[in-house]
């Protein structure tokens, strides 16, 4: 019977046949360990020679690595395998023989293996954080789903800037420019109108030109946006989303995160409410430690947002910004017109900030002059003003960037490992 090494559990003691590649081996005279995998999972193949045919244990031994075999044997539980259970092979059948691949066992440098991204995604390492981050994207859709969210798909390519920031890569759309976009939340503000609470899940674009670990130029992005949502209301989804992530991977993916090493006791602690800290207060933080280089009105570098976060050992909202590093769509605070209503939330261990969120105008005479104060192009953004115009209520959102929350919860110190091709400033290959 065929099977995947994911669902061996339920063969015990019974013959079946799995699809695999060869990931590792190792031989005696007398017996051959051979690491399989399936893409679900990985198992080890014993092959001990006085119990099969010696042309099957030549096999064995002549296997090299990441050739594809379909091997047949009994399931049997192992309790020294962190997976739990070990196949004594009876018999093996080479499909194709992997000839000088490159990434063996030993020591690799980055641009190497980033040379052979499309190779390296089949390392024990790569395939944990791939599949965290499956299990991420799973949880998030349960999530929304569960707590009566819409999924709505904003496009891709468009006409304005929704940050109004120069940092877009540009293209022709037909005789118009039209640019790749940066975040789909206008436009999900549009249809938390029609449908209350939305979110999308999809790829976003910046053309800036930055080479820290947290950064990508194509990431993927959750937007949710909720009507009749006010600040407060929006901060309690995020925690109690974020807190769902973690949990559902520390349930999910154990296995996972043993093999990268993870702290699950740091993961553990991550349970609703969140801490929360006012940028005024963040800043005077800083100044009492040692960051004398930052004054009020300059946004948080990666050095501060590592500073305030170590102070806790949960993600912390930083509340209240100045309101000229911030958006124009963000709703000024009801006692200041300095600051406004929004937060980003910032991951511990030096993760930096996962999710950035406001309350969102809902007044058109603020709106208009918002647009207007930051030299926006007033008739691009027609279509969004008819939003505060006709039937405007308050409402809020958020944005959270996958690749670095799955860095933070896997315990990867690099963004470029937790999407399965980067595209890095200086890298566009594979």
């Amino acid at each position: 019977m065929k099977t995947t090494i994911s669902e061996v559990s339920k063969f015990v003691g019974k013959q079946v046949t799995i699809g695999a590649w060869l990931a590792n081996k190792r031989s005696s005279g007398k017996i051959a360990f051979l690491q399989l995998r399936d893409g679900t999972g990985f198992i080890q193949g014993v092959v001990v020679k006085s119990e099969v045919d010696e042309a099957v244990f030549q096999k064995a031994k002549s296997l090299t690595q990441e050739s594809s075999v379909y091997v047949t044997g009994t399931i049997q539980e192992d309790n020294r395998s962190p997976f739990g259970y070990e196949m004594q092979v009876t018999n093996i059948e080479v499909i194709q023989e992997a000839v000088d691949y490159p990434i063996t066992p030993k020591e690799h440098g980055t641009e190497f293996l980033m040379d052979h991204r499309h190779l390296w995604l089949r390392s024990r390492k790569q395939h944990a954080v791939m599949k965290i981050r499956n299990e991420i994207i799973r949880a998030t859709y349960e999530f929304f789903n569960d707590n009566g969210f819409v999924k709505i798909d904003p496009p891709i390519l468009t006409g304005s800037a929704p940050e109004g920031t120069t940092e877009l890569f540009h293209t022709k759309y037909f005789d118009e420019d039209a640019f790749l976009s940066q975040s789909g939340q206008l436009y999900m503000e549009a249809a938390a109108m029609a449908l209350g609470k939305v979110f999308s899940f999809g790829p976003t674009f910046r053309a800036e030109k930055s080479k820290t670990r947290r950064h990508l130029i194509e990431f993927w992005m959750i937007e949710p946006e909720m009507a009749f949502y006010n600040h407060e209301d929006s901060l309690q989804v995020q925690e109690q989303y974020v807190a769902h992530l973690v949990q559902s991977v520390l349930k999910n993916c154990s296995l996972e995160l043993e093999r990268l090493g993870r702290d699950t006791t740091k993961l553990e602690k991550i349970i609703a409410p969140f801490p929360r800290i006012t940028y005024d207060d963040a800043i005077t933080f800083l100044h009492e430690n040692g960051f004398d280089d930052i004054e009020w009105g300059d946004d948080f570098g990666a050095p501060h947002e590592t500073a305030i976060a170590n102070h806790y050992d949960k993600p912390v909202f930083i509340t209240n910004y100045p309101k000229k590093i911030k958006p124009f769509y963000m709703q000024p605070a009801p006692d200041r017109d300095d600051v406004v209503l929004c937060a980003d939330m910032i991951a511990p261990e030096g993760y930096g900030e996962i999710i950035g969120g406001s309350e969102r105008i809902h007044d058109y005479e603020l709106m208009k002059q918002q647009i207007e104060e930051h030299k926006l192009p007033l008739e691009a953004y027609q279509w969004y003003l008819d939003l505060s115009r006709y039937g405007s209520v308050p409402h809020s959102g958020f944005g959270l960037g996958l690749e670095r929350t799955v860095a933070w919860i896997s315990g990867v110190e690099h963004v470029r490992e937790t999407i399965p091709f980067p595209r890095l400033l200086n890298r566009l290959y594979p």
